[in-house]
């Protein structure tokens, strides 16, 4: 049987390091066991906290963890590492109200790109690094890899998702603290453990596990777990298995900074989409 937490779910707000305000929509249990920063997917063009609600309220709800939904500014008006500031803003305040609780980071699709990169700018910045939870992330702007074509028709083809990478990267951009995905980066070492939640028939899936492999080969601590069944936006299902994957994660053990699993990489597949997590 699944323990529901009653939550309460309030907008507040926060200012990101360039002066610009970030709404955060929250979802608090009453005696949370940890703070998930959200990031939403849509592409980097679409999307809001409210319209995510339905999503980030149900996690909450199912593991008590508080979670603070990020309404980061949006491509093609706002580009890349506009979304990454805003993320980086609503980590500072929720470790502000977390106090000695875990703090994790975490995305699905574009949102998970951005939590990823959050992530490393605060490793490149000495900052606590927080753990990440991440539903199929994608990471590579050429949209190269075999699974992008393995199923013709997919959702998102390679062709849209090149086009919103594309409205999202700033030209030119060349920071060693903000890559536009951690694919770039020299190197991963240093992170927090990260949890990779991603459907066998999702075009991004290659993506993940080129992330989870190099993460590994850099002594960071990575779970994959991939869901029978599923393909991309699946944590939009109201039978969503990869929310229910994510939400088994959560309470599990804490995927803090100071969390150091003794075996640096696993992989569970396949995950069912049926039934809620144990």
């Amino acid at each position: 049987m699944t323990t529901t937490h009653a939550i309460t779910s309030a907008f507040t707000r926060t200012v990101a390091s360039d002066g610009a305000g970030v709404p955060v929509l929250t979802h608090t249990p009453h005696d949370p066991r940890g703070w998930l920063v959200w990031a939403h997917g849509g592409s980097w063009q679409r999307g809001s906290a409210a319209a995510w609600a339905p999503v980030t309220a149900t996690l909450a709800a199912r593991t008590g963890w508080a979670v603070a939904s990020v309404d980061y500014r949006l491509a093609p008006a706002h580009r890349f590492p506009m979304a990454v500031l805003d993320v980086l803003a609503v980590l500072h305040w929720a470790e502000a109200q977390a106090e000695d609780l875990p703090v994790v980071v975490g995305g699905d699709s574009a949102g998970g790109t951005i939590a990823a990169i959050a992530a490393l700018a605060r490793r490149h910045a000495g900052a606590p690094v927080p753990g990440q939870l991440l539903a199929y992330p994608p990471l590579d702007p050429s949209c190269a890899r075999p699974s992008y074509t393995a199923e013709p028709g997919a959702f998102p083809s390679a062709a849209d998702l090149r086009a919103a990478w594309q409205s999202w990267l700033s030209d030119g951009m060349r920071d060693p603290a903000f890559p536009p995905t951690p694919l770039q980066a020299s190197s991963l070492a240093g992170l927090a453990p990260v949890t990779l939640v991603v459907g066998e028939n999702d075009p991004v899936r290659d993506d993940a596990t080129a992330y989870a492999d190099r993460l590994h080969a850099d002594g960071v601590p990575v779970t994959r777990t991939i869901v029978a069944g599923a393909g991309h936006a699946e944590l939009l299902h109201s039978d969503s298995g990869v929310l229910a994957a994510l939400a088994t994660a959560l309470t599990g053990p804490p995927l803090a900074a100071d969390s150091q699993p003794a075996s640096p990489a696993s992989i569970r597949e396949p995950h069912h989409r049926e039934g809620n997590p144990p």
